[in-house]
């Protein structure tokens, strides 16, 4: 009797299910994703309009900004909130006296901040090269740029979408949350609200938001649902007391998993380097994340050989070009779903090529 009521059950379920077509294959796997760190920073000063222009012309699929905050509560993209090496701060007269030092995540740095400033003001300054003696030809771009906002970043992205036709995301990192949290400048409520106000708000949305620290990940996960990543280095721990050893630990992603979508380790945590300096066996880290469902892009990969292991060295001047769409290559081949790139045509080509 059980057979003959299930069996016209069983022939309608069939009937409603879609049939694959015999012979035709699964999607491919989503291609790995390029992140322009601080945008095309190996060819213009990191975190500039420019910078990210020339990313996403050379084909960068995000931009990524560093956030930190105005006086007045604007966000704007620096690699730190001291902006004497990343601007024309120290030479502008009328902020002499704002030169300073303070205590940021346990370390005592003297400079000027941007939380000091007033949007108005630091708009008045220039940008200028950070690694000059590494990348002297971006030197000479020095003053041409102002200070983006993350509004002004947004918009960048939205516009070249429209342009190009290709959907440009934007990957931002709140830097030193807790410490702006305890001046009274959170970086996370105007973050959401300009988010917001993109129309981006959930997991579809072209965004990751990254942070080195934890509880404003976990805090922000019940804000909003845009994708978010954890931050790992390769020593220490996060300025709000997490070890980054810990995390990594398969026990540790697990507990990553249930706030974040994916994992940011610093490469060496998914390839080491042995003791001559060049690459080693991959860990099992990549393996590990991909089976508690966590995405991984590792930082950051730079094509100067002062940043290469040996073996991949063009020569022993750390400023020239050394082959970086190898070291890529190899990264690609453990599995990785992205990477953060100081040049976009590198991680292009490399992909480009067929994988190891």
């Amino acid at each position: 009797m059980m057979r003959l009521i299930l069996a016209p059950l069983v022939l309608l379920l069939m009937a409603a299910a879609p049939l694959k077509p015999a012979g035709i294959p699964a999607p491919p796997p989503a291609a790995p994703i390029i992140i322009a760190h601080r945008g095309a920073s190996a060819e213009r000063p990191e975190h500039t309009l420019a910078a990210y222009e020339r990313a996403i012309e050379q084909g960068a699929d995000f931009i990524e900004p560093d956030l930190v905050p105005t006086k007045d509560h604007q966000l704007v993209a620096r690699h730190e909130n001291e902006i004497s090496g990343t601007t024309d701060v120290a030479s502008r007269p009328e902020f002499a006296s704002r030169k300073t030092t303070k205590t940021i995540d346990g370390e005592a740095m003297t400079g000027w901040f941007t939380e000091d400033f007033t949007l108005a003001e630091l708009k008045t300054l220039r940008a200028k090269e950070r690694l000059p003696q590494l990348r002297p030809a971006n030197a000479e771009f020095d003053g041409q740029f102002e200070i983006p906002t993350f509004a002004e970043i947004v918009m960048l992205a939205k516009s070249a979408s429209a342009r190009t036709g290709r959907t440009i995301g934007i990957y931002p990192e709140t830097k030193h949350p807790s410490y702006f949290r305890s001046i009274g400048l959170p970086l996370e409520p105007v973050l959401l609200a300009e988010l917001a106000q993109a129309g981006w708000t959930t997991a579809e949305a072209p965004v990751f938001i990254q942070s080195f620290e934890v509880d404003n990940l976990k805090a922000l996960k019940a804000q909003t649902g845009v994708r978010l990543i954890q931050l790992l280095g390769s020593t220490g721990k996060s300025a709000d007391g997490y070890a980054y050893a810990e995390l990594a630990s398969a026990a540790g992603l697990k507990t990553v998993a249930t706030y974040a979508a994916g994992i940011g380790p610093e490469r060496v945590m998914i390839i080491p380097r042995g003791p001559d300096g060049r690459l080693a066996q991959p860990t099992s880290l990549v393996r590990d994340a991909h089976a508690v469902g966590l995405e991984v892009h590792p930082w950051t990969f730079r094509p100067e050989n002062y940043f290469l292991p040996e073996g991949l060295k063009s020569s022993a001047d750390p400023r020239a070009a050394g082959d970086v769409d190898s070291e890529i290559r190899t990264y690609l081949a453990t599995g990785i779903d992205g990477l953060f790139s100081d040049s976009t045509a590198a991680a292009v080509k490399a992909l480009a090529q067929p994988q190891r």
